[in-house]
């Protein structure tokens, strides 16, 4: 039942951060840390929520009024469209629930290390999928995506811990004890999403990109080991659109923003010349799927580290042919821009030019199309 909620308390695992409230005139969210946090934690987000004992004020124009890191635990499209069928069911629509509201749904179930209450309960299944019930969820989720009936969404729903992405997802647990993220196709996905995205991601790490885990399971779904978690706690991730403070959608944000972000939070050139080397792959491996909801980083202890990569994949069409994240302005780069980028930020000259050479040679012999970067 959607009720309504004034105040949500944020943690960050069991520890409190802080509280959220709405402004009066209900436009936009107010935080403030709390004490505790204020001498023991760190920003969530540095640009956006500083550490400070002030009241910080969200953009009402941005995010629905709330702060773009707190909307980075709800999920994207697959995960809204689910939520959003659930509530219908109840007489409600996403789009008419407050940001308070939509963290609340979240609750404690959300990847990464934030936690949110109180919590509100949707029609819950409790029930988890197992290993052996991939072809079942797989067939749900394409049934529940092409409206053929009423479907399970709270089944897929409870599984997919409100993982981010437009693909069917869930997460699980293996006999060892190591969590996966497994994604499923959609409707207009091909046979071989799975075995596509396997490949391109085990390429990506041949070309010395930190890549998490990987498997390919029944020879199609595609699972990736879950970095936001370690010794059963949740790491704090925040995705580069989220710490830029921008709609992924709007393709407002260039490699250029992402290379500077990279040095500002980490302070450390090896992984500065890492987010560098994960543009070139984008670019010669043709993914314009690059968005800046496909870039995190990782924050332990106050110490900011690149998170490990994810959704690299053959996604040739992007928005008019063009990369979701641009370079310089430009969609589809040429070498001597992707240099230029690169010392820009004090990589040298001779490094950039064997980055890409590497990346071309290896992408030429190991995937079925590359672009040469001209």
């Amino acid at each position: 039942m959607i009720t309504q909620v004034d105040k949500i308390i944020v943690y960050h695992n069991e520890d409190l951060v802080g509280t959220l409230q709405m402004t009066p005139d209900g436009k936009s969210c107010v935080f403030e840390y709390s004490q505790q946090w204020l001498r023991d934690g760190f920003a969530l987000s540095p640009l956006e929520l500083p550490l400070s004992s002030d009241l910080l004020y969200a953009q009402p124009d941005k995010f629905d009024g709330n702060f773009a890191v707190f909307e980075d635990s709800m999920p994207d499209g697959y995960g809204l469209y689910l939520i959003d069928r659930m509530l219908r069911k109840e007489g409600f629509q996403l789009k008419n629930l407050t940001p308070l509201q939509r963290l609340a749904i979240v609750g404690s179930s959300g990847m990464g290390a934030l936690r949110y209450e109180p919590y509100i309960e949707l029609d819950k299944s409790d029930m988890k999928v197992s290993m052996d019930q991939l072809d079942e969820v797989q067939q749900k989720a394409l049934d529940i995506l092409s409206e053929k009936d009423e479907g399970d969404e709270s089944l897929l729903y409870y599984n997919s811990a409100n993982s981010g992405g437009a693909r069917p997802k869930v997460v699980m647990a293996d006999s060892q004890g190591t969590h996966w993220l497994i994604k499923f196709r959609h409707t207009y996905d091909s046979a071989e999403i799975g075995r596509e995205e396997y490949l391109y991601m085990s390429v990506a790490s041949e070309c010395g990109i930190n890549v998490p885990q990987i498997k390919l399971l029944k020879d199609k779904y595609f699972a990736i080991e879950r970095f936001d978690l370690e010794n059963a706690k949740g790491i704090h991730v925040v995705t580069a659109a989220a710490l830029l403070q921008t709609d992924f959608r709007n393709q407002d944000v260039d490699y250029t923003n992402l290379l500077a972000l990279t040095g500002y939070l980490t302070q450390d050139p090896a992984q500065v010349e890492e987010m560098y080397r994960r543009m070139v792959f984008n670019l010669v491996c043709d993914n314009k799927d690059d968005h800046a909801k496909n870039f995190s980083f990782m924050c332990r202890n106050g110490q900011w580290t690149l998170a490990p990569a994810y959704d690299i994949t053959y996604s040739p069409k992007g928005s008019n042919g063009q990369h979701a994240t641009s370079l310089y302005f430009s969609g589809n780069p040429t070498r001597e821009e992707v240099i230029k980028a690169g010392m820009q930020i004090r990589i040298p000259k001779n490094t950039c030019e064997e980055i890409i050479d590497t990346v071309q040679t290896i992408c030429q012999q190991k995937l079925p199309v590359s672009v040469i970067l001209k």
